[in-house]
């Protein structure tokens, strides 16, 4: 864990140090704040993750956030719980809920927690799928046959659409 120098700047984002000169992030083009302020953020969220309870009461309103088997799910438990995020993992209706039934778990949290915990699993399946270190503003792209070009969505090239089938990548439409 690297230590927090309040006379040096960090970059919000990507957690990058630099020299108090510098104004902005070079990876992320966006401004920099004082090791000072990147102080006061990290006791604020050592503060609110002391404060967060571990318990989930029956008064609890809990929502599913992933479904999937046993392994996945409690691995996920265990990244949500590194953040003091309490879950459960448990059974379709009718199943015993412990995952020897086979088919697959649901992931359960309070509603309270939806926003914080989708943002640490999305940022869990980008770790985990690499997705952070691509380049994914074409994913959205549509195939449409009725334009002279297109851009493909899984690599950004533009081709004719007189072609089914990316030249670059190879991915067919």
């Amino acid at each position: 864990m690297r230590i927090t120098d309040p006379d040096l700047k960090y970059c919000p984002r990507c957690d990058e140090e630099y020299r108090e000169e510098i104004v902005s992030c070079a990876s992320c083009n966006i401004e920099l704040i004082s090791g000072s302020e990147k102080l006061l953020m990290e006791e604020s969220a050592r503060r609110k993750l002391a404060s967060r309870s571990m318990e989930i009461s029956a008064d609890d309103e809990l929502a599913n956030i992933r479904k999937g088997p046993l392994g996945d799910m409690k691995h996920l438990q265990a990244l949500l719980a590194t953040q003091n995020i309490p879950s459960l993992v448990v059974g379709e209706k009718g199943s015993c809920g412990k995952g020897c039934c086979g088919g697959d778990l649901y992931l359960q949290i309070k509603v309270a927690d939806g926003a914080e915990a989708t943002e640490i699993l999305a940022q869990e399946f980008k770790r985990t799928t690499a997705l952070d270190s691509h380049d994914l503003s074409t994913a959205h792209a549509v195939y449409d046959t009725g334009a002279i070009s297109s851009t493909c969505p899984a690599c950004g090239f533009t081709f004719s659409t007189t072609e089914s089938t990316c030249p670059d990548c190879g991915l067919c439409f």
